[in-house]
């Protein structure tokens, strides 16, 4: 029963996925798969351009696939029948490099080479992008973000409170706008990842930006009293109520509208939220009143603030086997035409380089991108390195470590446990 089931749940996918830039008489169909909606981001910039180039090659057809279920596992079942769509979204580093091993995931920069449109590519988002993925371009730099706080300044002019410059002042602002009435931190515990990049922070402020890198290696572990530390602070944030209440139920979409309505005084977050904070009718404060900070520095720590977590937001990758004179024609017109489209109908930072400016940047696009070209050092985010069950760990366990359920102590072992 249960082979029957599995051979019917292929079956199902196969079908989802047949005639993937193939088919008879010259047809092409280019099938993208991914966890986002459509018209989201960097899928609706994608899409808009492929639908484009389909209007002047007739021969051409784009299929847009929303996946709502686990999608490592709907990878595994159509990698292991070599059928992967066009293009796809994929979370795990490791699965990547191995699908790019059997001949299911592109070398980019070979192919953007030889498609005579490398110079598109920006080179600080090739360099981040090729440390995750074992030293070669796998995944399309879609976007380009800068993690940092972001802070309401009304709220922070009304509090007395400045732009904190260390840890310590960054809590006692906190402790300031908790005893006025107002939410210190909007943050997603229902999404947990946005907890875990507070601990990571702090520790790249306390070890110094290659701390993971470190722990990569094996020449420091997530046991060392620094990381404990980082857990514990974020524990005490948790405890003291600078979260709000319930911050493990709170969803992303919640935690975004907390600070965007004015309920809320800062919010961890990366720059891919400019698409939100440039948008009137969610962004109810006013984009004039959004400053930007970095993590701010920690008392005797080797991180600096011109220390910043940059990615490339979520991998998606082109599947090698596709790779043929047409595809690299669609990637020609998309890739040529794709940073200047997501820059003047999004505000969009990506790490493909802007031709064409628009004529009117949104002032916190620009003033993120000054942000982003003082970076000294870029460093992935704290699971930036881990296996799927080491990110699982992370994050499910961060939500009893921010309610005071699990010790630091407990939750740096357990994680340093799932690295072996």
């Amino acid at each position: 029963m249960t082979t029957r089931r599995t051979t019917l749940t292929l079956t199902a996918l196969l079908l989802t996925a047949t005639a993937t830039l193939a088919g008879a008489q010259g047809k092409k169909t280019l099938v993208f798969l991914s966890g986002q909606n459509e018209d989201v981001g960097y899928t609706r910039i994608i899409s808009e351009l492929t639908r484009e180039y389909a209007k002047t090659h007739p021969t051409f057809t784009y299929q847009y696939q929303n996946n709502t279920t686990d999608m490592t596992q709907k990878l595994q079942l159509l990698a292991a029948s070599k059928s992967l769509p066009t293009l796809y979204s994929i979370g795990e580093p490791a699965f990547l490099q191995q699908l790019a091993a059997q001949g299911q995931a592109m070398d980019l920069e070979a192919t953007f080479k030889k498609a005579g449109i490398i110079n598109q590519l920006n080179p600080v988002a090739v360099e981040i992008n090729k440390k995750l993925q074992g030293g070669k371009l796998l995944g399309l730099p879609l976007e380009l973000n800068i993690e940092g706080i972001w802070y309401n300044k009304k709220l922070f002019a009304e509090s007395g409170v400045k732009e904190p410059r260390t840890w310590d002042e960054l809590l006692a602002a906190a402790e300031v706008f908790k005893k006025k009435g107002i939410q210190p931190f909007a943050a997603s515990g229902q999404q947990k990842w946005p907890l875990t990049r507070l601990i990571g922070g702090y520790a790249a402020r306390k070890l110094g930006a290659d701390a993971m890198d470190r722990v990569r290696a094996g020449t420091l572990k997530l046991t060392d009293p620094a990381f404990v530390e980082a857990a514990r602070v974020v524990q005490d944030m948790g405890k003291k109520g600078y979260f709000g209440q319930g911050v493990n139920t709170i969803d992303y979409d919640t935690a975004v509208d907390t600070f965007l309505q004015g309920k809320a005084a800062m919010f961890y977050m990366g720059s891919w939220e400019l698409r939100t904070f440039n948008d009137p009718k969610r962004n109810q404060i006013g984009a004039n009143n959004i400053g930007f900070m970095n993590i701010p520095a920690v008392k005797g720590g080797k991180g600096t603030t011109n220390d910043w977590s940059i990615n490339t937001g979520l991998t998606v990758a082109v599947n090698q086997s596709q790779n043929d004179a047409a595809l690299q024609d669609w990637m020609k017109y998309v890739f040529s035409n794709y940073a200047n489209r997501a820059m003047s109908e999004l505000g969009m930072l990506t790490g493909f380089k802007v031709s064409k400016m628009p004529a009117s940047v949104p002032a916190l696009t620009t003033m993120t991108q000054q942000k982003l070209n003082t970076a000294k050092k870029g460093y992935l985010w704290f699971e930036g390195y881990f296996s799927a069950k080491a990110t699982a760990i992370s994050q499910d366990n961060v939500q009893p470590l921010v309610t005071g359920d699990l010790s630091p102590e407990e939750y740096m072992q357990q994680l340093q446990a799932a690295l072996k």
